[in-house]
């Protein structure tokens, strides 16, 4: 009698499963945004929330959690009920750069989360004072090899841009002092105070356009149309195309009719033709991948920058 009990409470939870798929959604979804208002993050979390919860026919409502670096967001999610009715921008950033540098994360990227469609982001560069000797990528190593470069600027420790130098200093033996800033980089960058910075392209791109920052190299594939002067890091010979890039995730169980549809709505929206100009525009390396296709990346994006990180001594704050 017990068995045939089990049975049938195993069957009636399996012939649930399509039918909640089927009826998503049913009420609004939560789209938890692990950064302050105003940033990257925040902002193409509310571009793409309004054709969402359109095409959803359900309100797609941003909640911003902030703290230890996108963790404390990304842990609410992972715990979150597999239901399709919440989901997290998330990334490089809060899934694989802070839990790499923190003892007890709370959750584990590949195992606790169902990555879904993939975003995309800013890539890095590196600027100094256009008043400075160092005119190219080379000029600065010449200059950190013969102890001529106190360091360089970022905009915080385990960003991109400090991995990205600290994956430079390794590739050449060097070693250079990070100096992590929340504001005035720039201000001390154009005085003098500091010799380097390495930065988003968005943040620093006014900067160059108008000659008050020298560009020295760029993390993207190819040259940019708006900077056609400025060389890639991968031209001078370096293994590195990177971004700082973002992603939809939801929690691990997820239907996949639910992962399937957020899948395909978002490379369309990301697609729009007022939409797909801003990711071009802002240099985010768009790429259509299918959830499998974006597990694979971030699986190869962990086994590449997390060594980083740990080698760096990086520690959240």
């Amino acid at each position: 009698m017990l068995r045939r009990c089990l049975l049938l409470l195993a069957l009636a939870a399996l012939s649930a499963l399509p039918a909640r798929a089927q009826d998503w959604p049913s009420k609004p979804i939560r789209l938890i945004v692990p950064f302050a208002p105003g940033g990257a993050a925040d902002v193409w979390a509310r571009i793409i929330a309004e054709p969402l919860g359109a095409a959803l026919k359900q309100s797609v409502v941003i909640e911003n959690r902030g703290g230890a670096g996108g963790m404390l967001a990304a842990t609410q999610v992972a715990r979150a009920d597999p239901d399709g009715y919440t989901l997290l921008i998330g990334g490089l950033a809060p899934q694989i750069i802070a839990p790499a540098i923190t003892d007890n994360p709370g959750f584990d990227a590949l195992r606790d989360f169902v990555h879904i469609a993939y975003i995309g982001g800013p890539p890095i560069v590196l600027v100094t004072n256009p008043a400075s000797d160092l005119k190219s990528l080379k000029d600065a190593i010449d200059a950190a090899k013969a102890g001529k470069l106190s360091g360089y600027a970022s905009s915080g420790v385990g960003t991109l841009g400090h991995l990205v130098m600290e994956y430079v200093s390794k590739q050449q033996g060097i070693k250079l002092n990070h100096i992590p800033y929340n504001t005035a980089a720039f201000a001390d960058i154009l005085a003098g105070r500091v010799p380097l910075g390495s930065f988003t392209w968005g943040a620093a791109l006014g900067q160059v356009q108008g000659g008050t920052l020298r560009a020295l190299a760029l993390t993207t594939e190819k040259r940019r149309p708006e900077a056609p002067d400025v060389p890639t890091f991968k031209e001078l010979g370096y293994d590195l195309v990177a971004s700082t890039w973002f992603s939809l995730a939801a929690p691990k169980g997820t239907p996949q009719p639910v992962v399937d549809r957020l899948n395909a709505e978002l490379i369309r929206i990301l697609n729009l033709p007022d939409i797909k100009p801003r990711l071009e525009r802002d240099a985010f390396d768009a790429k259509a991948f299918t959830p499998v296709q974006l597990t694979a990346f971030f699986e190869a994006e962990t086994a590449r920058w997390k060594p980083v990180a740990q080698a760096a001594g990086m520690k959240t704050q």
